[in-house]
């Protein structure tokens, strides 16, 4: 009869290679596999695979939006546009009636006050085309930026009468009924296209021509997949209006950043011009010599090509896109 003690250590090792058994060698059996790992593993490949689809989607739409921007840069809008941009009510005929008159009466004050028949052309040139198109382009920046800043709390209205039951229309009546300029002027032309048998996707689409920036272009591709696939329009437009005050915030971050360099460019630009009004009024025959003699002459017409090299190269250097 066998020791007691010897059966006892035996059946120890005896549990003891079969657990190093099972460790060993039931991992390495397809049919006893870790399933939990599995599952892990294929959970990964597919979360994995969806970031990789979400990103190419990113990027797709990234692409396709610079399409837009670079495509809208490149295409000038016509006079009569821009002046509706403006938000001025003037035909074409009437700003270059305007335009011409203003031009006119500048030429002979020049005329009459030096004499000059180049000074009275310059000034004629400048305030016949220079000063109304840059007028026109600082009231259709200005216009453009007071509805871009106004646009997400547009869309909080819309979000907030859908979720309470109204429909979209409603939604844009009470918009262009109650919501400050240009976004009242705007959305009323909406609600009037809408009247004249147009659908909602294409009246968006006209606010898009007649204020072309990436924030109306995001609206209206919004729509537009709402009215073509479906889904929570509310939803839709909550994160696009929180897009875009983001974006907001970003830009005015980075031109409160950037205001700096803003600040050092005006000085360093202005300084020639302010110099030489102060040399004129303390000794003008001493700076008269640049514009009497040849040689000076010359040496203002370099610098000033040289200065507006400058210009350019800081307003490169200080402008941002977001």
């Amino acid at each position: 009869m066998s020791d007691p003690k010897t059966l006892m250590v035996a059946g120890l090792c005896a549990v003891a290679a079969a657990c190093v058994a099972y460790a060993v060698v039931v991992p390495l059996l397809p049919s006893e596999a870790r399933p939990a790992k599995r599952q892990q593993a294929v959970i990964g490949r597919r979360n994995a695979g969806e970031r990789i689809q979400a990103v190419n989607r990113r990027e797709q739409v990234a692409k396709s939006l610079k399409d837009l921007d670079d495509k809208e840069k490149k295409s000038r809008p016509s006079l009569e546009l821009r002046l509706a941009q403006a938000g001025l009510g003037l035909s074409r005929k009437t700003f270059i009636i305007y335009s011409a008159v203003g031009a006119g009466l500048c030429a002979l004050a020049a005329l009459i006050l030096s004499g000059n028949l180049l000074l009275t052309l310059a000034v004629a040139f400048a305030t016949g085309l220079g000063v109304p198109q840059w007028l026109l382009g600082y009231l259709r920046k200005r216009r453009v930026m007071r509805f871009v800043r106004e646009l997400p709390n547009a869309m909080d209205v819309i979000v907030r009468g859908i979720r309470s039951g109204l429909p979209i229309g409603d939604c844009l009546r009470i918009i262009g009924r109650e919501a400050p300029e240009p976004l009242k002027s705007e959305f009323r032309l909406i609600v009037e296209a809408q009247a004249l048998g147009l659908s909602l996707p294409e009246s968006v689409a006209k606010l898009h021509e007649r204020m072309p920036v990436p924030e109306v272009n995001f609206f209206a591709i919004v729509i537009g997949i709402q009215s073509k696939a479906g889904g929570n329009l509310s939803e839709a437009l909550g994160n696009l209006s929180r897009v875009l005050r983001e974006r907001h915030k970003m830009s005015e971050k980075v031109s409160a950043m950037s205001m700096e360099a803003r600040a050092s460019a005006g000085i360093i630009a202005s300084l020639p011009f302010v110099v030489a009004v102060l040399c004129w009024l303390s000794s003008p025959a001493y700076i008269a010599l640049l514009w009497t003699t040849q040689v000076g002459q010359i040496a203002l017409v370099l610098s000033g090509l040289w200065m507006l090299v400058g210009i350019v190269v800081m307003r490169r250097m200080i402008t941002f896109d977001i």
